[in-house]
């Protein structure tokens, strides 16, 4: 099967300011395709409306479990109908629109950076740290698909990098699971050196992160569409949130699943988008986000394998989750204000991509 072709890959650091340049005018022509509709417009008119932002990987969770049962709940407790509208795209793409102008109302984020863009961004006024666990909606390990019968024999980030493995990985510049993915590679090598002799070996990591990068051969703009790469054939391992693989192989798609040994959990902000919601939506907007860490939603979260972010015991009724030997999060590399200067910037773009 031909080669998907090689995005993202060429010229690493002018991509980054290239990138910066050309995607405001891209985003000032989409936001004016995309206003925020009416409330009450639209086919059959009156209720409520909520238009909601996310990045990709939460469709499924949202659209089959969470929309119809909270609407169900508002419906019986104010006997009035919600709608949602909804966008999915890779989360620094998602901020970019909403930071042009989209009218969304609520957005659900894969890295907090996105949430505090928005914050300076003068979109978000409320403390969304304030909201239950700190805002964090959901959470999800990090791991690798390969093929059936793991036939290039991966069995940690590293072995990513034997030779003649292809390697899909989505694109730093618009995807934050792309982010996550980095630095759950990276910090990987981390965790199992200062296990193994008691100090952070970054020089080990460096060259890791460099090895594996250089069998990259395609970097779609999100992790759901990296995924949708994967599953047409193209390439022999994927770096992803461990839902995609459990919805895949639900989904009977021939795909094994690798668990490292050490690896990252994301976690997913939701914000209130205070700008663009008005006082008469402010009660249903206020409603919806709360919900978000009410119980029913929570296990809609688990039964489309995200991990829940306020009980672990919802976490255990899903026997497919994986057993992480060294979990780790983002405050392992001092929180997000470090880990995007740090690791994004100053070692995957300055040392890694533009060395490829």
């Amino acid at each position: 099967m031909a080669d998907v072709k090689r995005t993202g890959l060429v010229n690493g650091r002018s991509k980054w300011r290239a990138a910066t340049l050309a995607l405001p005018l891209a985003l000032v022509v989409l936001s004016s395709c995309l206003p925020k509709a009416p409330a009450g417009g639209g086919e059959g008119g009156g209720g409520a409306q909520i238009t909601l932002y996310g990045f990709s990987i939460m469709k499924e969770s949202l659209e089959k479990a969470i929309y119809p049962a909270f609407a169900a709940k508002w419906k019986q407790e104010h006997g009035e109908d919600v709608r949602f509208n909804s966008s999915f795209a890779g989360s620094e793409t998602v901020t970019n629109q909403i930071l042009q102008g989209v009218g969304a109302d609520v957005a659900i984020l894969s890295i907090e950076r996105d949430a505090d863009r928005l914050k300076q961004g003068g979109f978000v006024t409320s403390d969304w740290h304030s909201l239950p666990q700190h805002g964090i909606v959901n959470k999800t390990p990090f791991i690798i698909l390969v093929r059936a019968g793991n036939p290039k024999g991966i069995h940690d980030f590293a072995d990513l990098a034997k030779p003649g493995v292809k390697l899909i990985h989505p694109d730093p510049v618009s995807s934050g699971g792309a982010q996550w993915s980095l630095l759950a590679i990276y910090g990987s090598e981390l965790v199992k050196s200062e296990k193994q002799t008691g100090a952070r070996d970054a020089a080990r990591a460096l060259r890791t992160l460099q090895a594996v990068w250089r069998n990259v051969f395609s970097t779609p703009g999100s992790a759901r569409e990296a995924r949708t790469q994967f599953e047409l054939g193209h390439g022999d391992a994927l770096i992803t949130y461990e839902l995609e693989g459990l919805l895949m192989k639900g989904g009977k798609t021939p795909v094994e699943i690798v668990v490292p040994e050490a690896t990252i959990f994301s976690e997913h902000p939701a914000v209130v988008v205070d700008r663009n919601v008005t006082p008469a939506e402010r009660p249903v907007v206020e409603a919806f986000i709360q919900y978000l860490w009410s119980d029913e939603a929570q296990r809609a979260f688990v039964q489309y394998h995200f991990r829940s972010s306020t009980s672990e015991a919802f976490n255990e009724t899903n026997a497919a989750f994986a057993k992480i030997a060294s979990p780790f999060t983002v405050e392992y590399f001092g929180g997000w204000s470090h880990a995007y200067p740090d690791v994004i910037e100053q070692i995957f773009r300055d040392q890694v991509q533009k060395r490829k």
